[in-house]
């Protein structure tokens, strides 16, 4: 464990198989009975990804942790690519929730993150207090899933952080990016440097393998999905993501007695989570959850 003045401690732990595993923990600027936060990143995504928001939040008095998956960021990587199906990353952290003591916790998942928020529902309801959903539902279009898994499949050196956020705005354009220090910021979140001197992603290319080859089949979202009905939800998508369709956010709003949600007009997959209108309805899903708890 290692103390950083920017506000969050580095802490490592080691999962049931031995892989050690990195999540940074944000302590809260206030104390108070606010529930801590555990934000979950996509599915190539890391830590990093939520350093703003997680700021935002410590500041306001909530405790907030943010893992690395296996394989991603500054966790281990895994010798067997089935190391890294998802059943075994909801084990993770659900060993995480047990080494941080984190007893009641509100989820903010995008993609990947978000289904396991879910999963959490189903499995830990008596530490969940309530959810964030961002850019992710029971229904996933499987074309555009098949194009992330694609490139996240495989490494794309890159020879400098200019080539780094051209690569970026080509992929993934319809983010809601505005500045160059946001783009730089998001490319220093996916590339690291390299021992041949190139920048690479942040990732092992293995991880697309479980999803690619049928290992995340078989669930039922759609059940997940329901074992949040309990508890506080606020589900967030981007105005023209192609990963989390109107139709199916639409039925979501639907089927959760209390559901919040949020549209982000021009925004594909995924928001960040940092937009004011986000930061706000984050807000407004705290507020529920300790109105709940009265």
């Amino acid at each position: 464990m290692t103390g950083d003045p920017a506000g969050y401690r580095e802490r490592v732990f080691s999962a049931s198989d031995g892989v050690r595993l990195y999540f940074r923990d944000y302590a809260p600027a206030r104390t108070g009975d606010r529930p801590a936060v555990l934000c979950l990143p996509g599915l190539a995504r890391n830590s990093k990804d939520f350093d703003g928001l997680a700021r935002h939040l410590a500041a306001r008095g909530h405790r907030a942790v943010v893992p690395d998956y296996r394989g991603r960021g500054r966790s281990g990587r895994c010798s067997d690519w089935r190391d890294y199906a998802p059943a075994r990353i909801v084990e993770d952290i659900r060993h995480l929730l047990d080494v941080a003591g984190l007893h009641r916790i509100v989820t903010i998942g995008t993609s990947l993150g978000g289904a396991i928020a879910m999963a959490l529902g189903a499995m830990t309801p008596s530490r969940l207090a309530g959810a964030v959903l961002n850019d992710i539902g029971p229904d996933v279009n499987e074309g555009e899933s098949g194009a992330i898994l694609r490139y996240v499949g495989q490494d794309h050196p890159v020879p400098d952080w200019d080539s780094a956020i051209a690569w970026l705005q080509g992929l993934m354009p319809d983010l809601s990016f505005t500045t160059p220090q946001q783009w730089r910021e998001f490319a220093e979140a996916t590339f690291v440097p390299g021992t041949d001197g190139m920048l690479h992603l942040d990732w092992d290319p293995a991880i697309a393998l479980p999803f690619a080859r049928g290992a995340a089949d078989g669930y039922d979202l759609w059940a997940l999905f329901g074992s949040l009905k309990p508890f506080p939800l606020l589900v967030v998508r981007g105005g023209v993501s192609r990963i989390l369709t109107g139709p199916t956010f639409e039925r979501m709003t639907r089927e959760h007695p209390s559901c919040l949600s949020l549209t982000l007009s021009g925004v594909g997959h995924a928001p960040a989570l940092t937009e004011p209108p986000c930061l706000e309805a984050i807000g407004a899903l705290l507020s529920a959850v300790r109105t709940q708890r009265e």
